[in-house]
């Protein structure tokens, strides 16, 4: 409950006093002053009205201690009442005001003024509620360069004087793919792990759920949220066929389709409808329908490779990218023979971000060795051994490399 109402808090707090930390800091205090009282006295009937006023009133105390601190904190407020007769966030939400204060919350973390790092670190820490050495521990870094990464972002935030709103709807198409960005790489990461012990990181995959879903809820109107849902669903729907008894990876032609999460993909299926109706396609609706089809499938053979093909044309023209272009060739070898997939993927032989890439090497590895020419598929393998990242990678290509 303190993990699903702490981001509510935040935003709420950050709205009403204008400064993120203070906001952090209060909250903190409520949750305590919540595990030192409800024992003792019984969960009020609505718990987050009741770490709110608290947390608020820990606030004003503190602002009547500090009259600096509180000056200071008007001009932010100023700012802030400003920023709303500019963006009325009605205008954003479509009917009424917004269910929550979160929205702002997510806008402000992901501002184009800070640093790519900072807005996956900050939104880590405020939206999902993961502590400082849990948000460290994802990105690999100790906690205190965490910890100052984190100082360093808030920083921005109160110096540049970011405002705490929705951005208009003139802006919002411009700043929405950063917020969606910054969830998807969450995502991405909980996937398949950069690097340490485990393949998986379903802690992190699935606060980006979590995260997606808040802001679906936040933004029902926009297509590219529910493309984004979609996407995390289907894909997180197959999390417990991903690896084998000691945490092996198991690639999607070998998995037991028995074990994927049927309602997570009925939920995904219809996400994508969403996504796909009503105008031109996003990148996240076409990659949730790659998904879909992959999970529809009974089998490897009987998956719509063709129609794969066509959503991945349609991919690469929305965003043309090496990776992309390597699940591409993948496809088309799946589609047209292992010949017509390689001759792709050498033809991207020569694209930089490649080389660090191991999914490309274990491709041609998986073509060349489907066409006989096994010393060069060992080649492929041991380029995609010195890349892997992960132990259970590293241990599935010693195998590879064995047979």
């Amino acid at each position: 409950m303190f993990r699903e109402e702490r981001g509510l808090l935040l935003a709420s707090l950050t709205r009403r006093f204008g400064d993120l930390d203070l906001a952090e800091e209060v909250t903190s205090e409520a949750i305590e002053a919540a595990l030192r009282h409800w024992p003792a006295e019984g969960v009020p009937a609505r718990p987050g009205a009741w770490l709110l006023t608290t947390a608020r009133r820990k606030a004003v105390d503190r602002l009547r201690r500090d009259r600096a601190y509180a000056a200071r904190l008007a001009v932010l407020q100023a700012d802030a009442e400003r920023d709303d007769a500019v963006a009325p966030a009605a205008d954003v939400a479509g009917v009424g005001e917004l269910p929550d204060e979160r929205l702002q919350l997510f806008f402000t973390c992901t501002h184009p003024a800070l640093a790519a790092e900072d807005r996956t670190a900050l939104t880590l820490r405020c939206l999902a509620g993961l502590t400082t050495p849990e948000v460290a521990r994802a990105f690999l870094v100790p906690t205190a360069t965490m910890a100052q990464r984190i100082v360093r972002a808030k920083k921005k935030i109160r110096e540049a004087r970011i405002p705490f709103r929705v951005p208009g709807p003139d802006e919002l198409p411009e700043r929405l793919p950063g917020v969606l960005q910054v969830v998807y790489s969450v995502f991405t990461e909980g996937y398949a792990a950069s690097s340490g012990p485990r393949l998986q990181r379903l802690d992190l995959a699935e606060e980006a759920v979590r995260l997606a879903r808040i802001l679906h809820r936040l933004l029902p109107a926009e297509r590219e949220t529910a493309g984004l849902l979609a996407l995390l669903l289907l894909v997180h729907a197959r999390r417990d066929a991903r690896t084998g008894p000691e945490g092996e990876p198991v690639l999607l032609e070998e998995q037991d389709r028995g074990r994927w999460d049927r309602a997570m993909i009925e939920e995904g299926r219809d996400l994508v409808v969403r996504a796909l109706t009503g105008g031109p396609a996003g990148p996240y609706g076409v990659q949730a329908a790659i998904a879909a089809l992959h999970d529809e499938a009974a089998g490897v053979e009987s998956t719509d490779w063709a129609q794969i093909v066509a959503l991945y044309d349609v991919l690469l023209a929305l965003t043309p990218s090496p990776v992309v272009a390597v699940n591409r060739a993948v496809a088309v070898a799946m589609r047209d023979g292992p010949g017509a997939g390689l001759a792709l993927l050498d033809a991207l032989a020569g694209e930089p971000r490649l080389r660090a890439y191991p999914p490309y090497a274990v491709a041609r590895g998986d073509l060349l060795t489907r066409l006989g020419r096994e010393g060069e598929a060992a080649v492929a393998y041991r380029e995609a051994l010195e890349a892997a990242g992960t132990e259970p990678e590293r241990a599935a290509l010693r195998r590879k490399l064995g047979e």
